[in-house]
Order: structure tokens, then C-alpha cells, then sequence
């Protein structure tokens, strides 16, 4: 298999939040080379959405995603989904990345929970539409369908998008989907036009955190490549997102030292 383009490189600004602000992420990702970036809504607001749209715009890069809209189960969800629309609007975005949530306060349903997000989904989509925001569900680990999405495989997500249609598709996160059985058949499911974002880390054995343990890539039990062959042959020719939370490991780190590591295995291992 052939070595991942270099310019498809993007940073989710998650990965060195703790050391950078965002604006110091953006000129970091210009200075190492990175071509896209990912930020997250307080980050930007801390900025200010018109600095952080010129910064972006004129530091020449492709912002990615923003992160993020969703949890559909809370009980105020609409006016927060209905901002981050229009930042991502305003930033620029090929997407707005959905986190959908998990179990609404004291339940044990479940099925109630999704359907929740579906009809959740359906109330903003048109707003969506009607700005040019592609809506990306990502399914996240079953680890965390209690307290963060009830939406746990891709299948469950791309079943979503048959449902509500145009203007909605997946984030595809390895860290997230590695272990479905199905991840060949769904990723062929999804296609080009589904696939909005591909976030890549690893996977470390142990886990030390359910949250804050991602590895960097290379360093854990996740077949990168063989994932990447299965976006690439569905058609995904879009950017490789490096999100890494890291409590323990790479949070610590000199931010430099990060983008420089990830260059590194972006090209060696992924």
C-alpha cells in the first residue's frame, strides 16, 4: 500500500489543547505543514469566530470539521445546535462534526434514546442544509453509550442517513469503530459521499482512561492501514484527521514535539 499523502494531514485542536490556544494551534499547523484543521467550539469562542475565520483563512488552511453539535438528549440542545451551525457556516467547515449523546437523565431506553437523536437530527437538518453544513454523525465506542452516544457502529449511523437523507453522513474514527466486524462492509456502505471526516489515532493496551487514553498512531493495537485502504477504496480522498486525547501522555508534551510525532507516524504508520 502506497505511504498517505502528506498534504491530507489535519489536526484536531483537541490534540494540544492543553498547551495551545487556538490560535496558536493554527500558526502551529501552518509551521509544521499540516494543510487542515479541526477545532472545538470553545476554542473558538475564547478567540472569537471572525478572528478564528481570518486566522484560518489567512494562515491557507481547510478547516475540517468543527466539533461539536449534537447530544440530541439533553434538554437544551436546540439553540446550542442551531450556534454551532452557523460557526461552522462562518468557519468555513466540511462539516459539523455530531456527538449525538447518550441515555437522557434517569433512563434506561435505550431504542427511546435514538430515536430521540433521529428526530433531533431532523429538526436542525434543514437549517443545515439551507447554510451548507454537512452534519457528520460519529458513532463512538459502546464504552460510552450510556453517557455520550447512544449511537455505537457505523451501520447504526449510516442507518440514520438513510432515514433523514441528503446533507448528512459519518465521521469514520478509527479509535471508535477499529473493532466492528462489520467496519469493511459499512465503510463500503457509506461511500464517498457519506464519508465526511476520517479521525485517526490508536488504541493502547491497557487503556488507562476511557476518555483521555488515545494513542498516537503506532502505538497501539488499531491496523491503520488497512483502515485507510478501506476509506480510500470507498471512495474518501479527504483529509486524515489526528485527534488524540492524552491525559497522561502526549497532553504532557511540548506541542512542537506532538505535530512533529504525528508528521512522523502519519507517514510510517498510518
Amino acid at each position: 500500500m502506497s505511504a498517505p499523502d502528506p498534504s491530507k494531514l489535519s489536526l484536531n485542536t483537541a490534540t494540544v489543547r492543553e498547551k495551545w490556544n487556538l490560535a496558536q494551534a493554527i500558526e502551529g499547523c501552518a509551521r509544521h505543514g499540516f494543510r487542515g484543521i479541526s477545532p472545538w467550539r470553545d476554542q473558538v469562542a475564547e478567540l472569537g469566530l471572525k478572528k478564528a475565520a481570518s486566522l484560518v483563512k489567512s494562515h491557507e488552511l481547510t478547516v475540517t470539521g468543527l466539533c461539536r453539535g449534537g447530544f440530541f438528549t439533553d434538554k437544551d440542545w436546540r439553540d446550542d445546535n442551531r450556534r454551532a451551525i452557523e460557526e461552522a457556516h462562518a468557519l468555513g467547515a466540511q462539516c459539523l462534526v455530531l456527538v449525538v449523546g447518550g441515555l437522557p437523565a434517569g433512563s434506561k431506553d435505550l431504542p427511546g434514546a435514538r430515536n430521540q437523536v433521529k428526530d433531533g437530527i431532523a429538526e436542525i437538518l434543514p437549517e443545515a442544509r439551507k447554510a451548507g453544513v454537512p452534519l457528520a454523525i460519529e458513532p463512538l465506542h459502546p464504552m460510552q453509550a450510556a453517557d455520550r452516544a447512544c449511537v455505537n457502529t457505523l451501520e447504526q449511523a449510516l442507518d440514520l442517513c438513510d432515514v433523514l437523507g441528503e446533507g448528512v453522513g459519518v465521521a469514520v474514527d478509527v479509535y471508535h469503530v477499529w473493532w466492528d466486524p462489520k467496519l469493511e462492509s459499512q465503510v463500503g456502505r457509506a461511500g464517498r459521499k457519506r464519508i465526511l471526516a476520517y479521525h485517526i489515532c490508536d488504541w493502547l493496551v491497557p487503556t488507562r482512561d476511557l476518555l483521555n487514553d488515545r494513542g498516537m498512531m503506532g502505538d497501539g493495537v488499531i491496523d491503520l492501514p488497512k483502515i485507510r485502504g478501506m476509506v480510500e477504496g470507498a471512495g474518501y480522498a479527504g483529509f486524515h484527521e489526528v485527534e488524540i486525547f492524552s491525559k497522561l501522555d502526549w497532553w504532557q508534551r511540548d506541542p512542537d514535539t506532538v505535530l512533529s510525532t504525528c508528521k512522523d507516524r502519519h507517514a510510517r504508520m498510518t
